[in-house]
């Protein structure tokens, strides 16, 4: 590299080199105004010496982009010992600004050499004046040679004035530090400094054995410096090819960082760069853009960004990372220097096939960690799930099994599992976008709340599971567990619908001797017992075992008794709280199974709704309940029939059709059928349930909203959906007299029912100062065991004949105000009041 000076380091170079020349100007003078008279052969003495000097100083080899050698230290010790100093410093002077003229150096470098080497001769020439030859002659004069202590003295001492002159100048003009620079100097000019302290003794032997000979030295000179500057050349190459094997073994590496540490170190090491950009493309997976990448630094390592450098003077050396055969460039390497700088030519050759190496080392190192990503990518895939990012079920039996073979002693392990009670609504509603939302937002309440100990998973579409290890103690499971349910219950909104999710969670603790396989079985038998009681959560017992097989017995059998008529219909009384008059009936489902006798709804409901069978066993309680309707309105007791309707059976399109299937075939008029839906907000969200319960409003079917408050209704929702009877769960009936809530939610859902015109039954009635307290709120209808027990289609019918199911509320007129509705309670037609009514 052949550095050139800045107009900058210019300006800090030129006192100190003023200074230099003005001291050699005052030696020069005082030379030449004291030189001594020359004999004719000494003129010839005087020119072969200042013509050695002049060559000498031209044959220079430089070794290093900021170290140089020549003979000019030999030339001056020999100059020294054979002239008096004034024709040393002469000579000096003459000869070397002849070869800085010859060579057309800047004005600022050839006046600092003449002037180093003037200061530097007259250093010599001083040392050696006592003993320097008189005269050279034809005759030896070896017995006149010099002290070679003296000898010594003088050229360390023009060595050491050579540093402390040149160091601190290249050093600045390099821009490096100075200490740094006089190290590399001292280490580099050691060796060859007594090689030539050897070849001035050299000369001055033959000089001293015969003045004549003193003519063969020039030629002698060059051959030797010929001879060394091949030597040092061949080292020279030697070392570049090593440095630049060394620096092509660090790029061997398939990490990328380590490979773009190696290029920079390479960059400002091998070619003296101050800072290394390097811009690439790093290879993308099949279908990406490449990613464009820039790295930049310095001696320091690798650095954050390019504005931490001031802006070098001169272009860059740029040299491209070439792609293989006719592919796109990788990218290319830019050196930067503190000066404007030209790399010779083999450090030009040098640094292309460093680049070649550069580029492939690049290519194969983004390889390998596209291949790492890929790799760590399916390892992930093959443990999370790729929507929630949670971990899959996968994870899930393998962190369980982990964690029973740790098992810390004294910890507990427990595993919660829940979903979503009627999530499949919102995908079918909303649509599996909005349901996949949902799901995120699900995992990401869980994973806040379950604790950084706890793993929490996505086993299967709204199936979520936590698994606990390390508790405290068991109980603390529960306490966890029922913040995770809470969290989960809070409200979403997806596209501005708000939806309430019911969750549903089973929580099993592991025994000391268990495993993972167990705790997955029990847990999921805990979730399935909360699905089927309506429980939030339920913890793991032994009847868990036989009560699943029961229902996995049960579901098989459903098919065969819905074809064999077992289901049958028991029918309670709805009455009028003022008279006692009922009003209409409530049929309520049982199966009266071969092997087991009767079952209540419960056992037996859940199996239904997962069996496939729920058409038909709805067509079938549709059609008894019509049938029993017309027999009563045969007898002259025409009073509509309540039936409870899955949630499930709104998903269905057909419904509405089926519904007029049954009232066609029976001869039965809608007003004689009221549906009962169970509460939900989910439901009344979605659109498809809209559109079965238009159709079902088109029919003239009646709707009731049973078990009223224990859900999420909104009036919005009760705006939109036909809703003519508010039911009130027996829980608020129960518990009104002792609890403040509870009575503030009857008389809100009878004030709401009155402002929305809609009929009020309370559920549940059991006592007779509940049914006058309802009554005393404005409840007109009620039901309960207080009236009737469930009853057989004849016993209802028997008890239809006998009049009113209770006596009549005494000073009933005050509180009760009637709504106005056609037909009174569904189309019964109900005997005029008398005025005390």
């Amino acid at each position: 590299m052949t550095p050139t000076p800045t107009s900058e380091t210019d300006w800090r170079l030129r006192p100190i080199v003023g200074l230099l020349s003005f001291a050699a100007a005052i030696s020069v003078v005082g030379a030449v105004f004291n030189l001594p008279p020359v004999t004719s052969p000494g003129w010839l003495t005087l020119i072969t010496i200042t013509t050695l000097i002049c060559l000498s100083s031209l044959l220079k080899i430089r070794i290093r982009p900021r170290f140089s050698i020549n003979w000019t230290d030999s030339a001056i010790l020999l100059a020294a010992a054979t002239l008096p100093w004034q024709w040393t410093v002469t000579c000096v002077a003459l000869g070397v600004t002849i070869a800085k003229v010859a060579q057309r150096r800047e004005a600022i470098k050839s006046a600092f050499a003449v002037a180093k080497e003037v200061l530097v001769a007259t250093t010599a020439g001083l040392i050696l004046a006592p003993t320097a030859v008189e005269s050279l002659t034809t005759r030896s004069q070896l017995d006149h040679f010099p002290r070679i202590e003296m000898l010594a003295l003088a050229f360390v001492a023009m060595i050491l004035v050579d540093e402390l002159l040149s160091v601190p100048v290249i050093a600045i003009s390099a821009g490096i530090p100075v200490l740094r620079m006089a190290r590399d100097s001292i280490n580099r000019h050691l060796l060859l400094s007594m090689i030539h302290f050897a070849v001035a003794l050299a000369a001055l032997v033959l000089l001293l054995w015969d003045s004549r000979l003193l003519i063969a030295v020039p030629p002698l000179v060059l051959s030797l410096h010929f001879m060394h500057m091949n030597r040092l050349r061949q080292e020279a190459e030697r070392e570049a090819w090593q440095r630049l094997a060394r620096a092509t073994d660090a790029l061997n590496e398939v990490d990328l960082d380590k490979v773009l540490r190696a290029a920079i170190d390479t960059g400002v090491n091998m070619f003296r760069a101050a800072w290394v950009e390097l811009d690439f493309r790093m290879p993308a997976e099949p279908g990406e853009p490449a990613v464009l990448r820039q790295v930049v630094g310095d001696r320091t390592g690798l650095l954050p960004a390019r504005s931490a450098f001031a802006v070098s003077e001169g272009e860059p050396t740029i040299v491209a990372l070439e792609g293989q055969r006719d592919t796109e460039d990788v990218g290319e390497l830019r050196l930067y220097f503190t000066r404007p700088t030209v790399l010779a030519e083999r450090e030009g050759f040098l640094l292309q096939t460093f680049a070649a190496a550069l580029a492939t080392a690049i290519r194969n190192a983004s390889a390998y960690g596209l291949l790492i990503n890929v790799a760590d990518q399916h390892a992930r895939e093959a443990t999370h799930d790729p929507l929630t990012g949670l971990a899959n079920r996968r994870r899930l039996v393998h962190e369980g099994s982990a964690a029973f073979e740790q098992h810390p002693a004294g910890g507990a392990i427990a595993l919660l599992t829940l979903d979503m009670v009627q999530f499949k609504e919102i995908n079918d509603g909303l649509g599996y976008t909005a349901g996949d939302t949902v799901l995120v937002e699900i995992g990401r309440r869980m994973l806040a709340t379950a604790g950084a100990d706890a793993i929490v998973a996505r086993q299967d579409g709204d199936e979520f599971a936590v698994l606990f290890t390390a508790l405290p103690t068991p109980a603390l499971a529960m306490h966890r567990s029922r913040d995770i349910l809470q969290k989960v219950a809070e409200e979403y909104e997806v596209d501005g619908v708000p939806i309430t999710l019911v969750p549903r969670a089973g929580l099993a603790v592991a025994q000391a001797d268990g495993d993972m396989t167990e705790l997955l079985r029990r847990a999921s038998l805990a979730l399935t017992e909360a699905k089927r009681t309506g429980q939030r959560i339920v913890p793991y017992s032994r009847s868990l075992d036989v009560t699943d097989l029961d229902r996995l017995e049960l579901g098989g059998q459903i098919s065969r008794a819905v074809a064999a008529s077992e289901f049958t219909l028991e029918f309670q009384p709805i009455v009028d709280l003022a008279t006692g008059e009922v009003v209409s009936a409530e049929a309520l489902a049982r199966w009266h199974h071969p092997d087991r006798g009767n079952l209540d709804p419960r056992r037996f409901l859940d199996a239904v709704e997962r069996s496939g069978q729920l058409t038909a066993f709805t067509e079938a309680i549709l059609d008894q309940a019509l049938q029993a309707a017309g027999s009563w309105a045969a007898a002259g007791h025409p009073i509509p029939v309540a039936v409870n309707i899955s949630p499930r059976s709104l998903l269905d399109r057909r419904f509405p059709a089926l519904v007029k299937q049954v009232l066609d075939e029976r001869g039965m008029k809608s007003e004689s059928l009221v549906l009962e839906l169970t509460e939900s907000l989910t439901l009344s969200s979605l659109e498809i349930v809209d559109q079965v319960l238009a159709g079902l409003g088109q029919i003239g079917v009646a709707i009731a909203l049973d078990d009223f408050g224990t859900g999420f209704s909104s009036l919005s929702a009760l705006a939109r959906v036909p809703v003519r009877e508010l039911k009130i769960d027996r829980s608020f009936v129960t518990d009104m007299d002792a609890s403040a809530e509870a009575m503030a939610v009857v008389r809100s859902t009878v004030e709401l029912g009155r402002a929305l015109g809609l009929s009020v039954v309370a559920e549940g009635i059991e006592r007779v100062d509940q049914r006058q307290t309802l009554w005393n709120l404005g409840c007109g209808l009620g039901q309960g065991h207080l009236f009737a027990r469930p009853l057989s289609q004849q016993r209802f019918l028997a008890s239809l004949g006998k009049g009113a199911f209770g006596d009549m509320i005494e000073g009933r007129q005050a509180p009760v105000v009637r709504l106005p509705r056609a037909g009174e309670h569904f189309g019964l037609r109900r005997r005029p009041r008398s005025g005390n009514e």
